[in-house]
């Protein structure tokens, strides 16, 4: 069966068609002949192969012609073209007119084999990048917001897209640059508050004596400075959402003063005695173990409880490395279309690269890195130096393995028949990988 690795050779002396065809038969390439243009452009109109090898001189339609055609049809198929000596020039005009490479005779068969080799690996990462654009185009919803199909991500958006319908206070947990706003964003964007405000403070972000007043708002003359009266942050997202980012370090002073918004939808200005009812959906995001902080009390714990209610935890980006591919593309194409430039497809070390890294900054960092890439930065620059020599394709599958595993325990809470049912796995298969990876199941438990 024909694919996108097969190569199309043409040339009309049978002799050296059918030497060509062995040199490249033999380097391990799926191979079909053709005498003329005309006979291969019916074949390639299928579009089942990755590489076209092609006679500059041929009857009637010549190599050139074939180039200009395969072109306009699809630009993406590396076209290499065979010259006699005095067709060199000729040749240069067809690279600039868009071949892959040319090959001046005589030549020696391992120097074909290493520009096919070559053309090939193109054609591979060019499809590679066409499918995954295909992929950002086809997303819809929230899928077009939360990037990813890895079995985390999937989990999250249905979570997302549940909890979106309704009006419950949210809390996100996520290491730093995980996306935490952004899962807040969405789901005020599809719950029937997107008409209203959407309203994010960072509670690390402000000194304590002015927290109180940007979130419940002050009457003129409430303070030395205050010359008018001014809307709060929570008054402000009536009818909406507000988001309370890095919440664990909120003052415990204001904690209590925030329950009791919480608790009764209700607040006073500084400097007023009115109650104000507020309609406000509050989502808390913090990169923090509260439940611990409030062991230790360094956070109200009846605050903790009182948000503890609906939680979206937020896969780091080392939990879901299948997802690195896609996600470095839509930001790369997203810078290439802020800064004016051509958006260009990541070599396969570099891939190599960005799927062993750990990304401790998670998608901020992977953003960064796209950017960096588009600029035209060195690929060395790409990634931060703590990323070490690049992983073997076992390592990497190892990684995503050991991932998944422990995605499955953790989604049913060590249970060995739910997590060998949810994986598709022999228990025994389980029980192997768990013992290679040194995974603790009771850490699920």
């Amino acid at each position: 069966m024909l694919d996108g690795h097969h190569v199309a050779l043409i040339d009309d002396d049978p002799a050296v068609r059918a030497s060509l065809t062995q040199t490249l038969e033999l380097a391990g390439f799926a191979v079909s002949a053709f005498e003329s243009a005309e006979q291969a452009l019916a074949a390639l109109a299928a579009g089942l192969f990755g590489v076209v090898v092609t006679d500059m001189r041929l009857p009637r339609m010549d190599g050139l012609t074939l180039l200009q055609r395969l072109r306009q049809r699809d630009a993406g198929v590396p076209v290499i073209l065979i010259t006699a000596h005095g067709d060199v020039g000729l040749a240069v005009q067809a690279m600039r007119a868009g071949a892959y490479d040319f090959l001046e005779k005589p030549f020696a068969p391992e120097r074909l084999v290493e520009v096919t080799t070559r053309a090939m690996e193109k054609f591979a990462l060019s499809a590679e990048v066409q499918s995954l654009r295909q992929q950002l185009a086809a997303q819809r919803g929230i899928e077009a917001q939360l990037l990813g199909r890895s079995p985390a991500m999937q989990t999250l958006q249905r979570q997302v897209q549940q909890l979106a319908a309704t009006s419950a206070d949210v809390m996100i947990i996520g290491e730093t640059g995980t996306g935490k706003e952004l899962v807040a964003r969405c789901l005020h964007e599809h719950s029937a508050r997107r008409e209203r405000h959407f309203v994010a403070i960072n509670c690390g972000g402000l000194p304590e004596s002015l927290l109180e007043s940007e979130l419940f708002g002050h009457e003129m003359g409430a303070f030395t400075t205050a010359a008018r009266r001014r809307i709060g942050k929570i008054e402000h997202a009536d009818g909406g959402t507000l988001l309370l980012d890095e919440i664990e370090s909120m003052p415990l002073t204001f904690q209590v003063k925030l329950l009791r918004v919480l608790q009764e939808r209700k607040l006073e200005r500084l400097g007023s005695n009115e109650e104000i009812r507020v309609d406000v959906r509050v989502i808390a995001a913090t990169k923090a173990d509260l439940q611990a902080m409030s062991a230790q009390q360094t956070f109200r714990s009846d605050l903790y409880y009182r948000l503890n209610v609906a939680v979206l935890k937020l896969p780091p980006l080392r939990e879901r490395r299948e997802d690195i591919p896609l996600l470095f593309e839509h930001f790369m194409l997203q810078a290439a279309a802020r800064h004016g430039r051509e958006p260009s497809a990541a070599s396969a070390t570099l891939s190599q690269q960005l799927m062993s890294h750990d990304w401790p900054g998670n998608v901020r960092e992977l953003r960064n890195a796209a950017e960096r890439f588009v600029l035209g930065l060195s690929a060395d620059s790409l990634i931060a130096p703590a990323a070490a020599a690049p992983l073997t394709l076992p390592q990497q599958m190892d990684q995503v393995e050991k991932a998944l595993i422990e995605q499955a325990l953790k989604a049913h809470r060590g249970r060995m028949s739910a997590a060998c049912e949810a994986l598709g796995i022999a228990r025994k298969t389980l029980y192997d990988k768990l013992a290679r990876y040194g995974i603790d199941v009771d850490a699920y438990r």
